[in-house]
């Protein structure tokens, strides 16, 4: 007589499982550490100055304020580009994350086909992103590299002149900056390369034995595969655009930190950076909702319900 398998078995905690456990986390501590110490409580730090008073007397002293919100306060009262730069910023945003993310996939599944020196053109596209950083991308910033000579003459500032500054600003660096963009997407690629690598092929020689072309297969196999790669491309493709060099909103928070009394500028702009932080996380919230994977509850219900008959 068959003895029955305890069904709880696989979930107990064995001397084997909280070895492989202990191993896994003593590979991540130094991770956790670097975590804890140089994130973590600089969050924390930073958060606790933004809230205070900040006095230089013998080292770094908070003092409490009138209102523990008064610097937030502040911000929105002293900062009158804010709003016209948060809307350049949210339309150059959602001008330039399509673009990246169709730019990145595209270049994904040309370079995952079977072309001769594939590992030479991964480079190429992999290269801006370790050479054109920092000083060097200031640099040829300054020097026209980035923009599309035929987009630099005005013609389309003339032609977008009836719009808001707010609306036609963000549009016209757009087309001067589009080298640009398509020089920051190198990461995106390498992320999409993985993705489409673990796409089993037999589930496009199955589509093609039911007469699917190419198109119908990307649809219907490779985009709802790669949609995870694609939220997870969008996240970052966010987060570096906000945290970019030429982002005007950073060029705020430092002028507010650094170009103003130290009585004042340090909390100043950490309740800035914190209000910055916000707005990004907002953001990344509304990325989340409408490019996460949507639940298939009544397949569940429709499975259950066969099983029980």
């Amino acid at each position: 007589m068959a003895t029955k398998k305890n069904p709880l078995a696989k979930n107990r905690i064995t001397k084997r499982r909280l070895r492989e456990w202990g191993y896994g986390y003593l590979f991540l501590l130094p991770w956790i550490v670097g975590v804890c110490i140089f994130f973590v409580y600089s969050m924390a730090t930073s958060l606790n100055y933004s809230v205070h008073k900040i006095v230089f007397d013998q080292g770094v002293q908070t003092q409490p304020l009138e209102f523990w919100y008064k610097n937030y306060v502040d911000v929105f009262t002293l900062e009158t580009d804010l709003p016209t730069t948060l809307g350049s910023f949210t339309i150059s945003l959602v001008l330039q994350l399509p673009i990246i993310i169709a730019f990145s996939l595209i270049i994904a599944m040309l370079l995952n086909g079977n072309i001769r020196c594939r590992s030479v053109f991964r480079m190429i596209f992999f290269l801006p992103v370790i050479i054109a950083t920092g000083p060097v991308m200031n640099m040829l910033t300054a020097q026209g590299v980035a923009t599309v000579p035929m987009m630099s003459d005005g013609s389309l500032t003339q032609l977008l002149g009836n719009l808001p500054t707010f609306i036609s600003e963000p549009i016209t660096e757009l087309f001067n900056s589009l080298i640009l963009i398509l020089w920051n997407s190198g990461i995106q690629i390498l992320i999409f390369l993985s993705g489409l690598q673990k796409v089993s092929s037999t589930m496009y020689e199955a589509a093609k034995i039911d007469g699917a072309n190419g198109w119908e297969s990307f649809w219907k196999i490779t985009l709802p595969i790669l949609k995870p790669i694609i939220l997870l491309n969008s996240v970052y493709t966010v987060v570096a655009l906000a945290t970019g060099g030429n982002n005007e909103i950073i060029e705020l928070i430092y002028s507010a930190t650094y170009l103003t009394p130290w009585t004042k500028g340090y909390s100043y702009g950490m309740a800035f950076s914190w209000i910055y932080t916000a707005i990004i996380g907002v953001v990344l919230l509304v990325v989340f909702l409408l490019l996460k994977e949507k639940s298939d509850k009544h397949v569940v219900y429709e499975q259950k319900r066969i099983k029980l008959h």
